[in-house]
């Protein structure tokens, strides 16, 4: 029969523990400024003890004849960019206008259509087409990606027809008509792979010799093409060094992406602008930086109603289920305000928080706010930042994560001010010597390009110091590939 014990031990364990206060502020602070626009509306629509605060007086107009939101709105390039409150605003206003139409508005919202999708369309008309061909033609463009490419099968296509129509399409007809969508503008278009792109362009140009030779490459030799071995093209073309040049020469003109060229949606193009956080100006010369957080959150305050304590002094609370019913409307009030008075105080230590690390950036460069120019970045880790502000290094770390900054020289993410030193005891910034690693491989000979250790020896001449790993390192980081592929034949 085994044994069995009991033990009673002690142990120690130190353990960090978040308040949901401290984890929501800090997902607030990572925040971008669009995000936390569209944290504030869900919190509105969420919390009816949070209102937006509107200081423009009723109906105000100016001298021009127009009242405040329309000079308001005139800032924006158009309704999708207007901020939801102003839209709320707005809308409220329009019922007790006349001409106030809630079809336009939504007309407004509703998503734009692809303008590849739309074009390509439009362009179906240049063939000749019957119901059946055009009906296929639509699905095919409809599967081309933003390139113009088709990453899907024909087949696959014929399996989605048959579902969302019902009936089975002939797969010789698909490929009819997708031979005839290949034959439209842009050229490339309808490509099922950069290979086929490339073939598809040199196609439609007149024949040469160097047409010719270009499209062996690209149809036989693709391998020794995307790998820069172009010493080895004149003995497998049968043709001279000048044609293999004019040649590749020609492929360089070709557009890898011929989809690009009829461009993306509005929304799509509005969605891809870098909508900076922070804004760094100087007064004069030699004044001093102003910082402006540029944030269009509106103004939030606790709603009226909500204010007051749900308990009144002397106030009896009835028995039975209307006591019940009374006491949980005092707790939800009570509840939704002091969430409301959170949320509005963690906006507004996240301003001070943002505001003040900035400026610890700003103070300590002070030399890239003065000239713009990347060289003149100084070493600067979190730590720094963390030191000169008090905040702990997470907090310095969330408050410059996806963050941008309008100076007078363009817009930068914040992330690009914090580089270490290459060398401990070394006051030069990773910017500078990775520009100067730029340009001594622009100014190579693309015949011979350098190898890491001789760029490591001009660097050294220079003046930096480093070891060819540290110069492979920032090569890579410079999307710069290796000597053999920066070949130019």
């Amino acid at each position: 029969m085994e044994e069995t014990s009991l033990r009673l031990t002690q142990e120690q364990k130190l353990q960090q523990r978040l308040s949901p206060q401290q984890v929501m502020f800090g997902r607030l602070l990572e925040m971008s400024a669009p995000e936390v626009e569209d944290e504030v509306r869900r919190e509105v629509d969420d919390n009816p003890a949070l209102e937006v605060v509107d200081h423009r007086p009723e109906g105000e107009i100016n001298d021009f004849g127009e009242s405040a939101e329309e000079l308001q709105r005139a800032d924006y390039g158009s309704s999708e960019e207007v901020p939801f409150y102003e839209q709320q605003y707005n809308a409220r206003r329009g019922h007790a206008n006349p001409d106030f139409d809630p079809v336009s508005i939504v007309e407004a919202d509703a998503p734009d259509e692809g303008s590849l999708n739309a074009a390509m369309t439009a362009r179906l008309s240049e063939l000749d087409l019957d119901s059946d061909e055009r009906l296929i033609a639509e699905y095919i463009i409809g599967n081309l990606d933003d390139n113009g490419y088709l990453p899907r099968t024909l087949t696959a296509i014929a399996a989605d027809m048959a579902a969302a129509e019902g009936r089975d399409v002939d797969l010789g007809k698909i490929r009819e008509v997708f031979a005839k969508i290949r034959t439209l503008e842009p050229a490339g278009i309808g490509a099922v792979d950069l290979r086929d792109c490339l073939l598809l362009q040199l196609d439609r140009m007149d024949k040469s010799l160097p047409q010719r030779a270009a499209r062996e490459i690209i149809a036989d030799n693709f391998d020794l093409f995307s790998k820069n071995h172009f010493d080895k093209l004149p003995g497998r073309l049968g043709v001279d060094s000048a044609t293999v040049q004019d040649a590749l020469d020609l492929i360089r003109t070709l557009n890898p992406k011929p989809g690009a060229l009829l461009g993306g949606s509005s929304a799509a193009d509005r969605a891809s602008h870098i909508i900076p956080d922070f804004a760094v100006e100087r007064q004069g010369l030699e004044g001093p930086f102003t910082i402006t957080l540029l944030s269009r959150t509106p103004e939030l305050a606790i709603e009226r109603n909500f204010t007051a304590d749900p308990a009144s002094p002397g106030e009896s609370t009835p028995k039975g289920a209307a006591g019940k019913r009374l006491q949980e409307a005092r707790e939800f009030i009570r509840r939704k305000h002091d969430d409301a008075a959170l949320f509005i105080k963690m906006l507004a230590d996240r301003s001070r928080t943002l505001v003040s690390v900035m400026e610890a950036i700003v103070a300590r460069q002070t030399a890239f706010f003065t000239s713009g120019q990347i060289t003149d970045l100084r070493p600067m880790i979190l730590k720094d930042i963390a030191g000169d502000t008090g905040y702990d290094i997470s907090t310095i770390s969330r408050a410059t994560s996806g963050k941008y900054v309008m100076t007078p020289h363009g817009i930068y993410p914040l992330k690009l001010f914090f580089n270490e030193r290459p060398k401990a005891e070394a006051d030069t910034s990773t910017h500078e010597i990775l520009e100067a690693l730029r340009e001594i491989i622009e100014a190579e000979d693309k015949r011979k390009p350098m190898s890491d250790e001789a760029l490591k020896d001009a660097l050294v001449a220079k003046g930096y110091d480093i070891a060819r790993r540290t110069v492979a390192k920032y090569r890579e980081r410079l999307g710069i590939p290796v000597g053999r592929l920066r070949k130019s034949f």
